[in-house]
């Protein structure tokens, strides 16, 4: 049960609690004869039970347990017999307050508790009135109302049972809901992913193709542009592969892991490539040069390319600066520009799905969300920092071994 419930049902047995007690108390104020001539020993035993009651009550709302709920349920039971034994056993009004002690017990501890519970109150309900009955009372009437009473505390247990059963199934049933329509959810994020992701090389592809089919290029770019078709073709590829992932799994919009190994000299090339970030514009920094790390590269292209490309839309003409360093088992990976940089305290929210700022304001918003879930899944961190002299500086640590 969680704390919130389990809060709500000791604030609820504290009122009826207090409530029981005070209408024994003020009964009593009406009605003497209650006590059967026993109204000193009486008064005592509601005294008695209303200190215990506050006690209960003022432990609950400072949230804390005097005892365990179980050993209050049985208190509550012993108070009732004890009450329904000095106010005439067979025929006292007090037996009325029983069934709440069995619904508890049922409700706290379960179905067999609740009925064990029944049980023993009837029973004990039975000696009292066999034991503590006026003497006008036959005692076959003595052994009829315990009877009864017993019947009726088994009864008000078994239907308790049913009903929490029922209430269980019912809220089973609605976490297997909330699952699946989790699950729907991931899926179709994952859709949204993917769909994002092919637009890059997609307009790539269409592009080169367009100039080379033209005939528009010289013979290096062709060259080029030729490596750049391939890269593309092989990108697509895993694409494909982890939009099968998602239509498999569980719908991580992230696909499955496939580890190899990549030289960042090569990872560099291809996200500038990818990004479309032309020649002239490329500051690019490898450190050490012959650098290789054993990681998913077509998570960590996607990273790099989203950051890129985010980097060469905002800044205009100005560079775009790629660095990538590798110690220590760590990849510290920086993407800078020289565009108009976040509004203040924009930098967590601009992370989050479907949110899209400045001019990219009304699209889908997938770009830096989808980077950040699949830094969060590869174990790495994202920062979005303001740059001196304007822009904005996107650094990504991941730990990564060496290939």
């Amino acid at each position: 049960m969680e704390p919130d419930e389990r809060t709500t049902e000791d604030r609820t047995a504290v009122v009826i609690r207090l409530l029981v007690v005070g209408a024994v108390g003020l009964a009593l104020l009406l009605g003497p004869q209650l006590a059967r001539g026993r109204v000193g020993l009486l008064a005592g035993l509601v005294a008695v039970a209303l200190g215990y009651a506050t006690a209960l009550a003022v432990a609950e709302r400072r949230q804390r347990s005097l005892m365990p709920t179980w050993l209050s349920t049985a208190i509550d039971g012993v108070l009732v017999l004890v009450a329904c034994a000095l106010t005439g056993g067979a025929e006292s009004i007090m037996v009325a307050a029983l069934p709440l002690v069995v619904i508890a017990a049922a409700v706290r501890g379960g179905a067999v508790i609740g009925r064990v519970a029944a049980l023993l109150a009837g029973a004990g309900f039975t000696a009292g009135a066999v034991l503590a009955s006026d003497p006008d009372v036959a005692p076959a009437d003595r052994w009829l109302a315990g009877a009864w009473w017993t019947g009726m505390l088994v009864a008000a247990a078994v239907l308790v049972g049913v009903l929490v059963r029922m209430l269980e199934r019912q809220l089973d049933a609605a976490a297997a809901s909330r699952t699946l329509l989790a699950a729907q959810a991931a899926r179709l994020d994952g859709v949204r992913v993917v769909m994002h992701e092919f637009r890059t090389p997609v307009a790539s592809l269409t592009a080169l193709s367009s100039d080379l089919a033209a005939d528009r290029l010289a013979p290096a770019s062709r060259t080029t542009a030729t490596r750049l078709l391939a890269e593309h073709a092989v990108h697509l590829r895993d694409m494909l592969d982890g939009l099968a992932d998602v239509a498999v799994t569980d719908g991580s919009p992230l696909g499955r892991v496939r580890e190899r190994a990549v030289r960042l000299a090569d990872l560099a090339d291809a996200v500038l490539d990818a990004a479309a970030v032309a020649p002239e514009r490329r500051v690019r920094t490898v450190l050490p040069p012959d650098a290789a790390v054993r990681c998913d590269p077509q998570r960590l292209r996607r990273v790099l390319t989203n950051l890129a490309e985010n980097a060469a839309r905002h800044s205009g003409d100005a560079p775009v600066e790629l660095d990538l360093r590798y110690a220590g088992g760590r990849l510290v990976a920086e993407v800078r520009d020289r565009g108009p940089g976040l509004p203040p305290g924009q930098e967590g929210l601009v992370t989050a799905k479907g949110v899209a700022l400045g001019e990219r304001r009304g699209t889908a918003g997938l770009g830096l969300w989808i980077v950040e879930a699949i830094v969060a899944a590869m174990g790495g961190e994202l920062t979005l920092t303001p740059r001196d002299g304007g822009g904005l500086v996107a650094r990504l640590e991941l730990p990564l071994p060496a290939a």
